[in-house]
């Protein structure tokens, strides 16, 4: 039911969009504001706050769904459910849930601020900086690469409170754009154009002391546990990019003939698409799989790496594969087919480059096996 209903709600409302939104690099407001009507903008919230009480599979069914037809409106959803409404239900007091969980079910957007221009891979070696103010932080410091930024007025940051201690100062503050957040400037990309990235400036930006999340010293821990369901999320939005491109390419290959039939019933193009097939559902399975074993209580971390990995490779495959069937056609942007080239990209680098999900896969290995 409710993947019968984002797929309708993408087809229907974002499709006839996504081409002006990639060429614009900006996202309609009224699809950000279709998101909420539709109750895909707190999908694991409570009802209490506005949200629809879901599961956390039926987010990764939303994402999936989403990215089928726009992966840039699939991750503008995926951050704000996976990381910023996560950060809030699993680690904010009564009070900051009831506070920012209904604005973030209901209205407004969110924003996971962690990466800087020193620290990528290496997220905690962030500089920006926190120092108390009587009943206030002032944080001063810069953000790169944020994903919702433009559109945000809710927004997670992270910032040391204590150099001395390492990534045991790191704390994650919830912020307002109103109070003075400056987003420096707004990437161009090559992909997921419609989704904004920017860098966000912070100078003495005041934040009173009742928006710390989770308590003083715990936002290493509370980044890390986040983005290891972060990642099952982007490997959703890989898994319905691949669909996506696939499900445009292939009808194409059996309307267009050569050589007297349907070029996709030639032995090599029939095989490439069966292979495409079956790396598609095994990146679903592992998705899937990720995502249940999450919901089960179980350990998920190397599951999580593996399929985000492995999503993001079949995305770029898959998709780059479509963009050859449907030849000449495929390589304009009328059909959408090369758009979901571009935007797979992304799906190696960003919530943990593929490097560091083998790296993270492989350590689980070596202390599995020695």
């Amino acid at each position: 039911m409710l993947r019968d209903a984002v797929k309708r709600f993408a087809t229907e409302v974002i499709g006839p969009k996504v081409r002006e939104m990639d060429e614009n690099e900006q996202m309609d407001p009224l699809i950000i504001n279709g998101l909420y009507e539709q109750g895909l903008m707190g999908i694991e919230t409570s009802a209490e706050y506005g949200g629809a009480e879901s599961s956390f599979t039926s987010a990764i069914i939303a994402i999936e769904e989403l990215a089928k037809v726009d992966p840039s409106v699939s991750v503008l959803c995926d951050v704000h459910n996976t990381l910023v409404n996560t950060v809030l239900r699993k680690y904010g007091s009564k009070e900051q849930q009831d506070k920012w969980l209904p604005q973030l079910a209901q209205s407004k957007l969110g924003s996971f601020c962690l990466s800087e221009p020193a620290s990528g891979s290496d997220a905690f070696a962030l500089q920006t900086r926190a120092k108390k103010d009587g009943d206030n932080w002032i944080i001063n410091g810069s953000k790169m690469w944020i994903t919702n930024s433009y559109e945000a007025e809710i927004f997670l940051i992270f910032a040391n409170i204590d150099t001395t201690k390492g990534y045991k100062g790191i704390t994650c503050f919830l912020a307002t754009k109103d109070m003075g957040i400056q987003i420096a400037k707004k990437e161009q990309k090559l992909g997921i154009r419609a989704s904004s990235t920017c860098t966000l400036n912070f100078d003495d930006l005041k934040i009173p002391a009742e928006n710390v999340i989770g308590g003083e010293g715990r936002g290493y821990k509370i980044a890390i546990e986040i983005l290891n369901e972060g990642r099952i999320g982007i490997a959703a939005q890989m898994l319905g990019l691949a669909q996506g491109a696939f499900e445009k390419a292939v009808p194409y290959t059996y309307q267009r003939q050569q050589f007297g039939q349907p070029i996709g019933t030639f032995q090599g193009m029939a095989f490439q698409i069966a292979q495409a097939a079956i790396e598609i559902e095994s990146a679903r399975l592992m998705t899937y799989n990720a995502a249940r074993r999450k919901e089960e209580g179980k350990t998920f971390t190397k599951e999580a790496a593996m399929a985000k990995y492995w999503s993001s490779v079949v995305a770029q495959r898959v998709s780059g594969q479509a963009i050859e069937w449907a030849g000449g056609v495929g390589f304009t942007r009328e059909t959408g087919i090369e758009k979901y080239w571009r935007d797979s990209k992304i799906g190696a680098i960003y919530e943990g480059t593929s490097n560091i999900q083998l790296q993270t896969i492989s350590k689980f290995i070596q202390k599995e096996h020695s």
